[in-house]
């Protein structure tokens, strides 16, 4: 299986989130952030900087803390309270479809509330 490159993993990531409804987005806090929110509510971060192609997503606490056990490009949130947040960039073992379930997740999870 061929690993992904950051650039189409951020790729996925906002064409995922593009494509769920009621989404926005802008970067209102800096350039180099491309920030997708749903209602009032951030649910992803693509960092805009070639030399650090991640994103950033809500985790459940639990799943997060697994993710980061087991994918080594899989760390606390970058930007974001660290429990709730994962900041995800190519690495070994992230496909597209884990990509399109952690955006679609934290889509779910923000806008349920939590």
């Amino acid at each position: 299986m061929e690993m992904l490159t950051g650039e189409r993993l951020q790729s996925i990531a906002r064409e995922t989130a593009r494509s769920l409804p009621g989404v926005s987005h802008g970067r209102p806090f800096v350039e180099k952030l491309d920030v997708y929110k749903v209602g009032a509510k951030v649910f992803l971060i693509v960092t805009d900087d070639p030399d650090e192609q991640i994103i950033t997503v809500k985790a459940d606490p639990g799943r997060g803390h697994l993710l980061r056990d087991q994918y080594a490009s899989v760390t606390a949130g970058r930007y974001l309270d660290k429990r709730h947040w994962v900041s995800v960039g190519a690495g070994e073992g992230v496909t597209e479809e884990l990509v399109t379930e952690l955006v679609r997740d934290s889509f779910d999870l923000v806008g349920a509330g939590r």
